[in-house]
């Protein structure tokens, strides 16, 4: 992008007062799932629940699947994610009262935790197509990294926050993420929109629209399942612990150190992709994001330096975000706007479903192979499914601009 491409993102106010949305939102829920995590073993002091607490967030991102992407495609998309976090902000006022009054119990966690996860899907979806709403397609690939940025920000530094004013008082956690959610619906509200909202009516056709639409397009499809199957194949950081204490023989200091590193280098790969995206070369550079995250991974499971793997794993995060800035580019531009709810709420599906069972993978394969050969066998599947994926997609392979052909408004 030129400088001056650069420089119209830069003062576009609807997309500022958009990121700025979503850093308030994601840092209100970074801040309030540190808190509750700890709010819930203070109650039962038992691991189990912080697992279920994580399992009961994620459900109703299954359940809820086919209708949150109808929702934003139906729906002016600014007033559901508005709603969306008007959710989290009850939920945030709840949690606030409840540990002020010691009122809060096991069972109100999890309703509290079901109720942020359900906010939270149907709030994923809604966002990302409403950012092409908001700013024209020459600036969108740009506008993806920086809005990536603002998540990336979030991640590294609301946790921290979050865990030193819970330290303080719980109630010092929900007052500032209350605060925040209502700034950020005030600013969600005040963006303009092009939206034409979806005239036909929920059907079961309507509902699996998004499926049947990925899988007609190959380049679509292939993006997707490409990223999908690596993270499936990674899940390294479900193992940071065992590296940390008995390979690395580092402490809790070492351990916050390896958690926090893919989300630096993704961080640092967001600001550089806004300031030059991709816009050449767009497969080859996917694919071979793909398989760099998988030597990474590689380098990590061998690594038995801890700044060594600090190193792997900056380079393990900036090599994921390349791969995510592109394929959501891509998917959302060459996806029609009267379907980008429906196709991003698949899209947000697999890729979190593969998250999820990506831990659960690593850990089997760490319980019967070993800690090593398990991070091994994802580094190498990896690169084995970018090097696949030439053969069964050459569409995408073969892909030079994200634009071009560019679809528009064309129906499926």
């Amino acid at each position: 992008m030129s400088v001056h491409g650069q420089l119209l993102l830069r003062h576009h106010t609807p997309f500022i007062r958009f990121w700025l949305a979503r850093v308030f939102t994601a840092s209100g829920f970074q801040m309030l799932t540190v808190a509750i995590g700890w709010q819930m073993y203070s109650l039962t002091g038992n691991v189990l629940d912080l697992g279920l607490v994580g399992l009961v967030e994620f459900l109703p991102k299954i359940l809820f699947i086919l209708l949150t992407g109808h929702v934003a495609d139906r729906f002016d998309r600014r007033k559901v994610a508005a709603l969306c976090q008007c959710g989290q902000a009850i939920v945030a006022i709840t949690l606030l009262l409840g540990s002020s009054t010691g009122s809060l119990t096991r069972e109100m966690i999890f309703v509290i935790a079901f109720m942020m996860g359900t906010a939270r899907a149907f709030e994923m979806p809604t966002t990302q197509a409403l950012l092409p709403n908001i700013v024209p397609p020459g600036l969108f690939p740009a506008a993806v990294a920086a809005s990536s940025s603002a998540m990336q920000t979030a991640t590294i530094v609301s946790p921290a926050l979050g865990g030193v004013l819970y330290a303080v008082a719980p109630a010092w956690v929900y007052g500032p993420a209350l605060v925040l959610y209502l700034i950020a619906i005030g600013m969600m509200l005040s963006l303009p929109s092009q939206q034409k909202p979806l005239k036909q009516k929920i059907s079961v056709e309507s509902l699996l629209a998004g499926f049947r639409f990925i899988r007609s397009r190959p380049e679509v499809f292939g993006a997707i399942s490409m990223d999908m199957f690596a993270v499936l194949l990674g899940g390294a950081t479900a193992l940071l612990p065992v590296f940390a204490k008995d390979i690395l023989l580092t402490g809790p200091w070492g351990l916050g150190l390896l958690r926090s590193a893919p989300a630096v280098g993704a961080l640092l790969m967001s600001i550089y992709l806004a300031r030059h995206p991709i816009e050449r070369r767009v497969g080859p550079v996917i694919l071979g994001s793909v398989a760099i995250f998988g030597v990474a991974t590689i380098g990590f499971g061998l690594s038995t330096s801890l700044w060594f793997s600090l190193a792997t794993l900056v380079l393990l995060g900036a090599a994921d975000m390349v791969s995510m800035v592109i394929r959501g580019a891509f998917v959302q531009l060459q996806t029609p706007d009267d379907m980008r709810g429906r196709v991003g709420a698949v899209n947000s599906l697999f890729i979190g479903a593969s998250n999820q069972l990506g831990d659960f993978r690593a850990g089997v394969s760490a319980a019967w192979f070993g800690t090593v050969p398990a991070v091994l066998i994802g580094g190498f599947g990896a690169i084995g499914i970018s090097l696949l994926w030439i053969k069964l997609f050459p569409a995408l392979s073969s892909r030079d601009r994200i634009r071009d052909p560019l679809v528009g408004d064309e129906k499926p």
